[in-house]
């Protein structure tokens, strides 16, 4: 009872206005819900019995990529279990988050655990204001996009590093850094694999209306570019206005040992710190002469775009390896700074490390296992297809004007993005349907898939679906106990609203104004 009371008094104090007190039953409602892992094991229990119940239904539907019939597939048959049993194994280990999250937090481990980054973010705090943390935050959250899905493993929690060493509530700083990961996961100014993978569903899309069409792979740079000083914006003054004073109650009662401690920089620490900066700075420069020539193993050697990098192709070798390379780029400052400041003695205190670093993560492991299973279960029993193909034909038949129809896609985009979590995955499924239909309404594929990405950004951050979604409530544990799912989606939901109306009146001004969406891309089909 002690512990319920602690976790609900700091959310009652100072919630004097109307959207305060919202958030606040927002908040308690989602921490009545079961633990996260056991909450992905219920769910994994629901989708088999309504999979059983719906099965026999005709639902008058057609998979839009294989033109099959599209009916419920019921996974408690026997062969389905038998499936389920044999595949498990497979489907944990394969579970994609797992993996990167797993190598990432080895490099990440002997970096924050050899002080390394500690070093470096005193360094950062000593020459940045407190006023400028928040926006220089949500900038490197936004860049850190170019990196496939690092920025969970690694922005997020030196977010809540940032704000605790600088005497500021670090759950604002995972906040912060959470909404430009993910809430602005389309907003970027470098240019990422995410971008031609997304326009080769909408280009096949498009292809089912107009054969002969073709799309730039980065057909949405410039608005997305453009979206970047949005989402800093308006992130900056959620996060300062309205998160950080509402959690201004929430006492930080993490044990001290698992929250990192920032104290002044020792002469021989700075030492150190410079000498793996410079290792870390060499290790980028070796892999740009890598990368730099045509011949470069790092380039997709099928690549024939001559306005495109090869580099930033999905099946470039480069875009591939992100992850290990950010292991192995994280890996070198950390080993050479735990020398020169003397804190390593031999290669077992890095290996010390790196197991430190696993030891936080045995939750999110447990976590995993039911989320890998239940999202397995739920991609198999095409319930969520089945809802994104409904909502996709029910805006196709309202025939509504051009600005609406963009603005029912961006929203529809969100509430499909709560059910079916990859991007790339659910744009294949549902590109079919969208691209074509508004080709023949005069809309372009670039502006639809441009609505598209608004849309599918602006709710991730408050999805429990989300993969990474468990892992960000690990990292809000470090410094307050309690935190929930509920703790996490009502500290997020200002940003999610607040990014869908801005996000979306932007897209409206900036397609109104005609400021082109990227080099060679149009807002109206067929182009002029």
């Amino acid at each position: 009872m002690d512990n319920e009371k602690e976790k609900e008094t700091p959310t009652s104090e100072g919630s004097g206005t109307l959207f305060d007190k919202f958030l606040n039953v927002i908040e308690s409602l989602g921490n009545k819900l079961p633990d996260p892992a056991m909450l992905f094991f219920l769910l994994l229990i629901i989708v088999w019995v309504f999979s059983a119940i719906l099965s026999p239904f005709d639902f008058d539907a057609i998979h839009p990529l294989t033109g099959d019939e599209l009916r419920v597939q019921n996974q408690l048959t026997g062969d389905s279990l038998a499936g389920f049993l044999a595949s498990m194994v497979s489907t944990f280990v394969l579970f994609a988050p797992l993996g990167i999250v797993l190598v990432a937090m080895l490099g990440v481990g002997v970096a924050e655990h050899s002080g390394w980054i500690d070093a470096g973010l005193k360094k950062l705090l000593g020459f940045t204001p407190a006023s400028l943390l928040t926006p220089m935050l949500i900038l490197i959250a936004i860049v850190s996009h170019t990196a496939a899905d690092a920025g969970y493993v690694l922005v997020i929690p030196l977010g809540g590093v940032i704000f605790y060493a600088a005497g500021r509530h670090p759950l604002a700083g995972i906040a912060a850094a959470f909404a430009g990961v993910s809430g602005g996961f389309s907003a970027n100014f470098v240019p990422s694999a995410i971008d031609p993978l997304i326009m080769s569903f909408t280009l096949e899309a498009a292809r089912i209306l107009d054969p002969a069409m073709e799309l730039n792979p980065l057909n949405n740079y410039y608005f997305t570019a453009a979206s970047s000083l949005l989402i800093i914006g308006v992130g900056w003054y959620i996060t300062d206005k309205i998160v950080e004073p509402r959690l201004s109650g929430i006492e930080i009662d993490g044990d001290e040992d698992e929250m990192p401690q920032m104290e002044t920089v020792s002469p021989k620490e700075s030492r150190a710190f410079w000498f793996g900066f410079t290792a870390m700075m060499l290790g980028l420069i070796g892999l740009f002469a890598w990368a730099w020539p045509e011949s470069s193993s790092l380039r997709d050697p099928n690549w024939d775009n001559p306005e495109v990098s090869s580099l930033f192709s999905f099946n470039a070798p480069l875009m591939q390896a992100i992850v290990p390379l950010i292991f192995v780029l994280l890996l070198i400052p950390g080993v050479v700074y735990g020398y020169a400041s003397g804190k390593y003695k031999s290669s077992k205190d890095m290996i010390n490390n790196m197991t430190k670093s696993m030891e936080s993560m045995g939750y999110y492991i447990v976590m995993a296992f039911f989320c890998a299973l239940f999202i397995d279960a739920f991609g198999k029993s095409n319930i969520g297809l089945l809802i994104a193909l409904k909502g996709a034909n029910f805006l196709e038949a309202l025939a509504m004007p051009g600005q609406l129809t963009i603005v029912g896609i961006i929203f529809l985009s969100a509430f499909v993005n709560l059910l079916v979590g990859s991007a790339s995955a659910k744009w294949a499924l549902i590109a079919p349907i969208f691209v074509p239909m508004l080709m023949q309404l005069g809309i372009s594929p670039d502006l639809t898939q441009a609505a598209y990405r608004v849309g599918d950004s602006i709710s991730n951050i408050i999805t429990p679906l989300l993969p990474y979604f468990p892992l960000v409530v690990v990292f809000c544990q470090r410094y307050v106990k309690n935190t929930g799912i509920g703790t996490l989606i009502s500290m997020m939901l200002p940003y999610s609203i607040i990014f869908g109306i801005t996000w979306t009146i932007f897209l409206l001004i900036y397609w109104w104004l005609g400021i082109p969406l990227s080099f060679e891309a149009n807002y109206i089909y067929p182009a002029n």
